[in-house]
C-alpha cells in the first residue's frame, strides 16, 4: 500500500524524476483511472481536452515499448506502468458531447453553449494543422505535469520521457499517427531509490520585470 501525500510542498517541491522502480509495486486499474481523472482537471483551451492516454502495463505492452524507448528501457521494465500521452488533432469531434454535458450538469446555460459552439467549432474544424498542433502541445503538456503531481499525491513516483521513437509509437499501439501526435511517456511506480536533486537557475536569471 502506498501512502497518500497531502502537503503541497511535499508534492511539488520534492518531486524527483525516477529512473528505476520497485517492480513488485502494481497500480490497480481503479486507482489508475482515479489518477487520470484527477489529472484531467488541468486547464484546456475552450475545454476541448485534446489529451489521450495509452496505459502500458502488461508484460507484452512493456516489451513492445522497450524496443521504442531507447536508453529508457529500465524505466519501462521496472515501472508499474508507462503512460503514453498523445494529442488528438481532431479533438473538436468531442465538442458537442463536452458542451452538452456542461448544460446537462448545470455548468452552462443552453444559449451560451450554442453561442460558443457556433463561434469556435468552425474555427477548430478549419484550423491549420500547425496552429492546432500548438494548442494540442500546450494542453497535453499541462495535463502531463498535473498527472505527475497527482501521482505523487497518491504516493507514486514518475519520470517524463522524451527519448523514444516518436514516429513509430502511435502505430505500434494501434493509433492513427496522423491524428494522434506523441507528447511524452510518463513512467509511474514506486521509486527503488531516491531521485537526484538538481540545480535550478535563480529566478531573476529567467525572469524579466517590467
Amino acid at each position: 500500500m502506498t501512502m497518500t501525500i497531502k502537503d503541497f510542498n511535499e508534492i511539488a517541491l520534492k518531486r524527483r524524476s525516477i529512473k528505476k522502480y520497485d517492480p513488485s509495486v502494481k497500480i490497480s486499474r481503479e486507482e489508475m483511472e482515479e489518477i487520470l481523472t484527477e489529472a484531467m482537471r488541468a486547464p484546456s483551451s475552450v475545454n476541448m481536452q485534446p489529451w489521450r492516454f495509452v496505459v502500458i502495463e502488461t508484460p507484452e505492452g512493456k516489451e513492445k515499448l522497450a524496443e521504442l524507448a531507447k536508453f529508457n528501457s529500465e524505466q519501462v521494465s521496472t515501472s508499474s506502468a508507462v503512460i503514453a500521452v498523445f494529442g488528438d488533432m481532431n479533438n473538436v469531434e468531442y465538442a458537442d458531447e463536452i458542451f452538452g454535458k456542461d448544460v446537462e450538469l448545470g455548468y452552462m446555460p443552453q444559449d451560451i453553449k450554442e453561442q460558443q459552439l457556433n463561434f469556435f467549432k468552425p474555427i477548430y474544424e478549419n484550423m491549420p494543422k500547425a496552429d492546432m498542433k500548438d494548442i494540442v502541445l500546450i494542453d497535453s503538456g499541462l495535463v502531463s505535469m498535473q498527472l505527475m503531481l497527482v501521482a505523487r499525491a497518491h504516493g507514486y513516483d514518475t519520470n517524463p520521457i522524451g527519448g523514444y521513437e516518436k514516429e513509430l509509437i502511435a502505430e505500434a499501439f494501434g493509433l492513427d499517427k496522423e491524428r494522434y501526435i506523441p507528447i511524452m511517456l510518463i513512467s509511474i511506480g514506486k521509486a527503488a531509490s531516491e531521485g537526484h536533486a538538481s540545480y535550478r537557475l535563480p529566478v531573476n536569471t529567467v525572469t524579466t520585470w517590467k
